[in-house]
């Protein structure tokens, strides 16, 4: 049958049916044998035979049907040559195809060629750093070329960045696998606070720009959900009240609800049971929707405390990066505010820190109130609106505490110096009259400025030490306000004790160990806490992934940092804050116990949010320690070290004590050895229908000085 479609007539009961019979695809190739077959192939970049999915050192490629598909990136990205199909008759309406990889017009693509020439032609989604490996449908309409003979050509002859091309499953077809231009596009007055936006995990991204008056005001990628979604992620367009916005999405699936099935509210939808999910951390701080890591911006003016977070609104896995913003008067209960600060054309939103302008050195005061200013990297190239930009420095201030937020016009206020060159930590020292910042550059190398302004920045010295997420800060040592030492870390929060005259660091020591856990990260201490409290306090990012949820990681509990003289030499310890006890509910006590082997003084209790501290006074046991929900933290007398989920820290006895702290919720449990001279955080899911708690020795008997145990309220 050559005809598009067949006509049937069926007289039935004096009727005339007539049926459109469309015919079945005809597969051009699907590259699921061992080599390319009768195809010519040229140069190297298409290795021996179809790739097996993703190849060594490429990012995971995505959206292929089957097994097998072109993947140029053989031997990396400046490998070239061409791929060239046998002759074939076009023998439907449409070519689909599969299709990723570089954005390069002539030289990343595939072309269809009719008599050599090249009649139809498309490349890759991607010419910026980022982007991503996975494959969409694209479609050629070839109703002009009918019977026509023909040849598929795919093209890789560009190196560097992107120089790669992906393709799969090319198909001849009746039905074209993409949609209209005017389908992937939707106009909405703004008429409440949010765009409830479907999410499937697992689903192709999407990018979605978001115009308002002509102009993008946000562009992001999103897994857009097709059919049902798993979330609800929404867009804040209270911003844009009023007036007329447009989404304009870059591709959707056959019958994609994905666009259509978005709808404005003032409240997230599906959301009943909102802070009450199964893996929600009680009293830990999570964002209602989407990803959360690096702490940012920690910063305290008013009553309030500030927690800016590295924050993707749109998805369970990390991009998008856009500062997340969240305010508590005690630590504990924590108000989520809209995001504060947004990619633009000069990047995603990296991690920087955040500052009271007391004295209006930047100019930015209109009002009453002090200055709120940001300092945030500008990651270039790392959106498509930013794909020509390097990394930068930018600031972004408020005038209302924090409620809304202005990018200075004059960003960036630090242009690019070298690599990634991010996470900027901004201080005022009093001593030289002046602000100063740590910038990590790359490879180890954090650089120090100096600034009147906040706006214009002198670089100084450099240091190499750590990797990213720079901190800077000064401590008492013992509590003697006239012997301070500087702290200086990086990521992993090992730090450097020593001094700093405001342009540079003079390390006193080598890098000292801080944390024992398994999820620990980026951390930050607050500026601006008022000198009455004198506390320095740290919040980090709690690395542990919450599967099925609307929300994805989580940060630690908020610990009180202080230098202390040990045996080893001065040492930082953690504390948790004492606000805990704001969520302290019903309470357990012992004293002077004598805790036997096979007896367990808590087997009553049950529950799922537990604060919990202990002296043990140890004698002949080998071991002593709890099991909490299933899982065991345990302590060897003969190793004299704690242990918990495979981690492991020194802790010797202090005055003949071993004295532990451990807050546990849903997702973690974070302990304390010493008053904090073992910080030990651990992520872990704990068992839904696990509530019980054990308390053991082994061995012999132990001598419990005290023990009590709290039940926690949740801060939700």
């Amino acid at each position: 049958m050559k005809k598009s479609l067949c006509v049937i007539l069926i007289a039935l009961t004096g009727c005339t049916i007539i049926h459109r019979v469309v015919r079945n695809d005809v597969l051009i190739a699907d590259f699921e044998g061992k080599d390319y077959g009768d195809w010519k192939v040229t140069g190297e970049a298409f290795g021996p035979g179809p790739a097996r999915g993703t190849l060594a050192g490429q990012m995971q490629v995505s959206g292929y049907e089957g097994k097998g598909l072109v993947n140029t990136y053989f031997k990396g990205d400046d490998t070239t040559g061409t791929l060239t199909s046998p002759a074939f008759a076009v023998q439907r309406k449409y070519n689909n195809f599969l299709l990723g990889g570089g954005r390069h017009p002539g030289e990343t693509c595939i072309n269809l060629l009719v008599d050599g020439k090249v009649v139809r032609t498309a490349t890759g989604p991607n010419d910026r750093p980022g982007g991503t490996e996975q494959l969409d449908w694209n479609s050629w309409d070839v109703s002009d070329l009918f019977e026509t003979s023909a040849r598929i050509q795919i093209v890789d002859t560009q190196k560097g960045g992107w120089g790669h091309i992906n393709i799969d499953h090319i198909l001849q077809s009746d039905k074209k696998k993409i949609v209209t231009q005017a389908e992937l596009s939707r106009t909405f007055t703004a008429k409440k606070k949010y765009l409830n936006l479907p999410v499937k995990n697992g689903a192709r991204k999407r990018l979605i720009d978001v115009m308002v008056d002509g102009k993008r005001v946000r562009h992001f990628d999103i897994e857009l959900a097709d059919d049902e979604p798993d979330f609800w992620a929404t867009l804040d367009v209270a911003p844009f009240k009023g007036k007329e916005i447009t989404l304009e999405v870059n591709s959707l699936g056959p019958n994609s609800k994905g666009l259509t099935s978005i709808v404005q509210s003032d409240s997230i939808k599906d959301s009943k049971n909102l802070y009450k999910e199964k893996l929600r951390p009680q009293f830990h701080f999570t964002s209602r929707r989407g990803w959360n890591n690096d702490s940012n911006g920690l910063v305290f003016y008013k009553g309030e405390y500030h927690l800016f977070y590295q924050h993707n609104p749109y998805g369970w896995k990390w991009g998008n990066m856009t500062w997340g913003h969240a305010v508590s008067k005690d630590l504990v209960h924590w108000k989520e505010l809209p995001d504060a600060i947004h990619p633009d054309e000069l990047g995603t939103i990296f991690s920087g820190s955040a500052v009271v302008d007391n004295g209006n050195t930047a100019g930015f005061q209109t009002g009453d109130e002090k200055v709120i200013v940001c300092v945030y990297t500008s990651a270039g190239g790392t959106s498509q609106m930013s794909k020509d930009q390097p990394f930068t420095q930018s600031i972004a201030y408020s005038n209302d505490r924090g409620r809304s937020w202005t990018k200075y016009a004059g960003n960036p206020i630090i242009g690019h110096i070298k690599g990634s060159n991010r996470d900027p930590k901004v201080l005022w020292h009093e001593p030289t009259n002046q602000w100063a910042m740590v910038l990590y550059l790359d490879n180890g190398d954090m650089a120090f400025f100096t600034s009147k302004d906040l706006k214009t920045w002198q670089q100084h010295g450099t240091l190499k030490c750590y990797h990213e997420c720079p901190e800077l800060f000064e401590l008492p040592v013992d509590g003697d306000e006239k012997n301070k030492k500087w702290i200086l870390y990086g990521g992993s929060g090992d730090y450097l004790i020593g001094g700093f005259n405001g342009r540079e660091f003079t390390k006193e020591t080598e890098s000292i160990r801080f944390q024992r856990g398994n999820c620990f990260y980026a951390s930050q201490t607050f500026n601006n806490v008022p000198e009455e409290d004198g506390r320095r306090i740290q919040i980090a990012w709690g690395r542990v992934a919450m599967k099925s949820m609307p929300f994805n990681q989580q940060m630690l509990f908020p610990v009180s940092l202080t230098l202390r003289t040990t045996d080893e030499g001065i040492r930082m310890f953690a504390e948790p804050v004492r606000e805990i006890e704001n969520i302290h509910g019903k309470k357990y006590a012992w004293k002077d116990t004598d805790l036997k082997p096979d007896e367990n003084l808590l087997s009553k209790i049950t529950g799922d949010l537990f604060r919990i501290r202990a002296d043990f006074k140890p004698g002949a046991a080998s071991d002593f320690g709890f099991v909490i929900r299933g899982e065991t933290v345990n302590y060897n007398l003969e190793k004299q070290e704690i242990s918990c989920k495979g981690r492991t820290a020194k802790l010797a006895p202090a005055n003949g004590i071993i004295r532990l702290e451990i807050l546990v919720d849903r997702t973690s449990i974070e302990i304390f050895g010493n008053n904090g001279r073992v910080y030990m955080p651990i992520g872990v899911v704990l068992a839904e229908n696990v509530e019980s708690l054990e308390i053991f020795t082994k061995g012999a008997e132990t001598k419990l000085d005290s023990l009590e145990v709290y039940k926690l309220r949740s801060a939700w």
